[in-house]
């Protein structure tokens, strides 16, 4: 057996542990190394190595759940003692003593009736088993240290060197808003020094760029806690921004031939009951009464799109017909989860609905896939598919699902486009292509989706007259290329860490007259700018004028203009370039040839 080898896959994804397997075992291999099924062992493992230390160092902490998650790993525990970002590097010192005594990793299984009075004093494992519908419970034990674990693990403690504690958080005990708050440590392991070194480079590097904040120095939006949580406040220079976002998307939505429409915020709840909305995403949702009736504000925008779809009758001809809107809505997300923009409770999608006879899926969901391409290649993006199945709560028949899933399929496979599975992630109503971008610093960001869905046209008896003269009921497929408008701006600033494409940038080109007899200059080249939409400032404050310049170039602006006496006199402008790092000097007209050229990069 390879010293490497911590562990095997079944035939169903399944990871047995190495010491269960047995001489016989066909499953395949799993080695020590930075595959995803390895990592999810590795950082499982250390997780309970945490726990071990924490116990160490901590006596009367008790422990939660420990699961692996896309950062990493965490472990929600109680402790007596207050523990914040000084007391990681003590626990992870506690960690590399531990693994010093060379503790194997050892399971064993007992009846689920023994191990609630095994833990009958700890009410946090009692928890934990509520969960576990099985009859008998498996448990890990590592040294002294011991806890509730399906697993698997790695065989021993020595196999774990490379790992580093993050941060320090605080958790509502399973995710509820009105039960206690249990301490979290996060914590990310890899299988070699250099991936952890790597990963810690791009998470300083992601500090860095952090969108909230490079939006509060660039002063792009806000966030009021007197106000609400996760609703965000655009300020002049992101709604600017976000504008400009707006506006090469509508110029790319018409060219493709969707028509935009606008549906009301809140809407009837018997329309979000007929939906499925209220018993799948209820608990997501807002809900009011008004005189008498129950309303819901909208989490998403298709019932509005059905509805004007229905206003008149539709015939094959009028197929496919793609409606899109810039659609503000609501969720309740738990306050433990908002992040900036990329969480937020109000958010705008870049929402369209396709209505199209099945026939049509396969041609219209390559289209949006192109779509797609052109938005991620505009930014610089690259990207993977994903296609999502059946969850575990959804609506519709599975033939139903088995229909819609095969279609993404064939899309997708009848034009080479490679795609992974994710089995059970798919939207209540239809399975789903999501796009996952990678930005400067290889990270991967969920953003847009491509769902098929036959489920909603039923349910509201949507149809169009057949070349037969037949009523039919048309496919309707859902679509977002950026996802929300917010998150969306939040991954761009941290990709370009707000030095925004000239074509995107809230100011586009900054004027710093040298004196007051050069602001006149200045104004006016302001106004002929402003009339070719480019967005610029003239600085003439009482400043030195190496203050105004520093001041300038911390804007993160495409251009810094200086004027002085020699551009008065001969019409031209004196450049600071801060994307190519160059000074140079041209006439009044080359300057607005350069700048428009570059606003023609950002067409799609």
């Amino acid at each position: 057996m390879s010293e490497n080898l911590i562990g095997y896959m079944d035939d169903q994804g399944n990871i047995i542990d190495t010491q269960s397997a047995g001489e016989n075992c066909t499953a395949t291999p799993i080695e020590y190394d930075n595959s995803e099924a390895a990592l999810e062992i590795i950082r499982h493992s250390t997780a309970h190595l945490m726990a071990q230390a924490i116990t160490e160092l901590y006596p009367n902490s008790q422990f939660f759940v420990g699961p692996v998650v896309d950062e990493g790993f965490y472990y929600d525990f109680r402790v007596d003692e207050q523990i914040g970002e000084n007391d990681l590097k003590a626990i992870e010192k506690k960690m590399k003593e531990l693994i010093k005594k060379k503790y194997k990793i050892e399971k064993y299984e007992i009846s689920k009736a023994e191990a609630l009075k095994k833990f009958s004093k700890d009410d946090l494992k009692l928890k934990v088993m509520e969960r576990i519908a099985d009859d008998t419970v498996s448990i890990y034990k590592q040294g002294e240290f011991e806890d509730l674990c399906r697993g698997p693990h790695v065989p021993a403690l020595r196999f774990l060197h490379n790992f580093k504690l993050t941060r320090v958080a605080g958790a509502y005990l399973g995710g509820d808003e009105n039960s206690e708050m249990l301490t979290r440590i996060y914590g990310i392991a890899f299988a070699d020094k250099e991936s952890l070194k790597a990963y810690l480079t791009m998470m300083e590097e992601a500090k860095k760029r952090d969108h909230r904040k490079i939006g509060s120095e660039m002063e792009l939006f806000m966030f009021n806690e007197e106000s609400g949580a996760g609703l965000p406040f655009w300020m002049p220079k992101g709604a600017k921004l976000r504008y400009k976002l707006e506006s090469i998307l509508h110029k790319a939505h018409l060219t493709r031939g969707y028509e935009p429409v606008r549906g009301p915020e809140i809407l009837k709840a018997d329309m979000w009951r007929t939906s499925g909305h209220y018993a799948c995403y209820g608990d997501n949702m807002y809900l009011t009464e008004i005189d008498g009736q129950e309303y819901g504000i909208k989490p998403m925008n298709c019932i509005g799109h059905i509805q004007i779809f229905k206003q008149t009758q539709k015939s094959y001809r009028d197929l496919p017909l793609r409606y899109y809107e810039y659609g503000v809505v609501h969720r309740h997300e738990k306050s433990g989860v908002l992040h900036g923009l990329l969480r937020v409770r109000e958010f705008t999608q870049d929402d369209a609905h396709i209505f199209c006879t099945p026939e049509q899926i396969a041609s219209e969901v390559i289209e949006v896939v192109e779509f797609v391409d052109a938005v991620m290649k505009l930014f610089n993006f690259d990207y993977t598919m994903e296609i999502s199945t059946k969850p575990e709560k959804a609506i519709g028949d599975d033939d139903v699902w088995e229909m819609a899933t095969q279609g993404l399929k064939d899309a997708l496979n009848e034009n080479n486009l490679p795609f992974t599975i994710d089995e059970g992630g798919g939207a209540f109503y239809g399975p789903k292509i999501d796009i996952k971008i990678t930005d400067a610093i290889g990270r991967k960001w969920q953003c847009g989706t491509i769902q098929v869905d036959f489920n909603l046209p039923e349910r509201f008896e949507v149809e169009y007259v057949d070349e037969d003269n037949t009523r039919k009921q048309p496919v309707m497929i859902h679509r977002a290329i950026l996802g929300s408008f917010e998150r969306f701006i939040g991954i761009l600033t941290e990709h370009y860490a707000g030095e925004f494409p000239f074509f995107l940038a809230p100011t586009q080109v900054i004027f710093v007259p040298i004196s007051e007899s050069h602001v006149v200059y200045a104004n006016m080249l302001k106004k002929k700018l402003l009339a070719e939409g480019i967005d610029s400032e003239v600085y003439d404050k009482n400043d030195s004028l190496n203050k105004r310049i520093r001041t300038a170039e911390k804007q993160r602006v495409p251009y810094v203009v200086v004027i002085g006496d020699e551009e008065v006199t001969n019409n031209t402008v004196a450049i600071r370039n801060r994307r190519t790092r160059e000074q140079y000097n041209l006439t009044q007209d080359e300057f607005m040839v350069e700048l428009t050229q570059q606003l023609q990069e950002g067409k799609i």
